[in-house]
């Protein structure tokens, strides 16, 4: 009966259950840029944004454009209150020196932000490998379709075995590792510039929040776009058609040229401002909601009445 209000009450508490509601505001605003971003990079005939959408909308219809949005967003608020709190730890293990009622350094907020890209990618791999390919199916009618994300993880599991689920694992620690390093210190510094002092008293705007959070994501892709577009298509593969990542790279050039590597770098880079600012703005928002209401003071008025 008393567990709820006691696990609001800790600190790891809120920031899980905050973490999760941003999750969620980012995965909700961001999934159908998302989708497309997906067909981008796994097409070898390229194509823009607008005429991907368009034929999903008109083949598919729009339900389409949220395939596969089940399985990350079943595991977002987990993974969400995980990074939150990972990076929260590691970035203040990095700066034993600074006071605890200071904010950490920015070498704290990278190197947190590197090992808890690092530590993620154990739950994040197969999610998006499931993600991906439930993505690219196209036709709806084929008797190979996969229903839903239980549905397809069963199959992978039956063909190809656990090792299966995590195929992609390298390039994804690969990637995550040091992008969310630029992601936490893009989001730090870019807040602190808007709006100076927010760091230590917690106290920027909403548009702050969103601007930050959407610069952080936009700066996190960037730096790690080529390595996406050579884990969607390695992962999107059942087959052995790539036998690793350096040959998935090496015919993906050899086939299509450099270009390829940042095919549809564009619609990741709106989706990204979309998402990451969704993500900041509902977990600051949420954290402040939870702390207000679960104050010494809130507490023991609640526990009087």
């Amino acid at each position: 009966m008393d567990f709820w209000p006691e696990f609001l009450a800790s600190s790891w508490g809120r920031e899980f259950v905050a973490g999760g509601i941003g999750g969620i505001a980012g995965i909700v605003a961001g999934y159908p840029l998302d989708t497309i971003r997906i067909r981008q990079q796994h097409s070898n005939k390229g194509g823009s944004a607008p005429t991907i959408f368009r034929h999903v909308v008109s083949k598919e219809g729009p339900l389409a454009l949220y395939r596969g949005m089940a399985a990350p967003l079943a595991s977002v608020t987990f993974q969400n209150a995980m990074v939150f709190q990972i990076y929260a730890i590691l970035s203040r293990a990095f700066d034993n020196d600074v006071s605890v009622t200071d904010p950490p350094s920015y070498r704290g907020v990278y190197l947190g932000g590197v090992g808890t890209g690092a530590i993620q990618s154990l739950l994040l791999s197969p999610v998006e490998l499931v993600k991906i390919r439930l993505q690219l199916q196209r036709n709806i009618s084929s008797t190979n379709i996969h229903r839903g994300p239980v549905d397809l993880a069963r199959s992978i599991l039956k063909t190809e075995g656990l090792r299966g689920m995590y195929r992609g694992l390298m390039i994804t620690v690969l990637r995550d590792a040091p992008a969310h390093g630029v992601y936490f210190w893009t989001y730090e510094y870019m807040r602190e510039q808007l709006h100076p002092g927010c760091r230590k008293n917690g106290q920027e705007s909403f548009r702050t929040m969103l601007f930050a959070g959407g610069l952080a994501g936009v700066a996190s892709w960037v730096s790690c776009y080529p390595l996406d577009v050579i884990k969607t298509r390695f992962q999107a593969q059942n087959s052995a058609k790539y036998t690793g990542i350096v040959d998935c790279f090496r015919q993906s050039v050899k086939e299509e040229g450099y270009r390829v590597l940042w095919r549809g770098l564009g619609t990741a880079v709106a989706r990204a401002f979309v998402v990451n600012g969704a993500i900041f703005t509902a977990y600051e928002t949420a954290l402040r909601c939870l702390y207000t209401n679960n104050s010494p003071a809130t507490m023991q008025t609640e526990n009087a009445m």
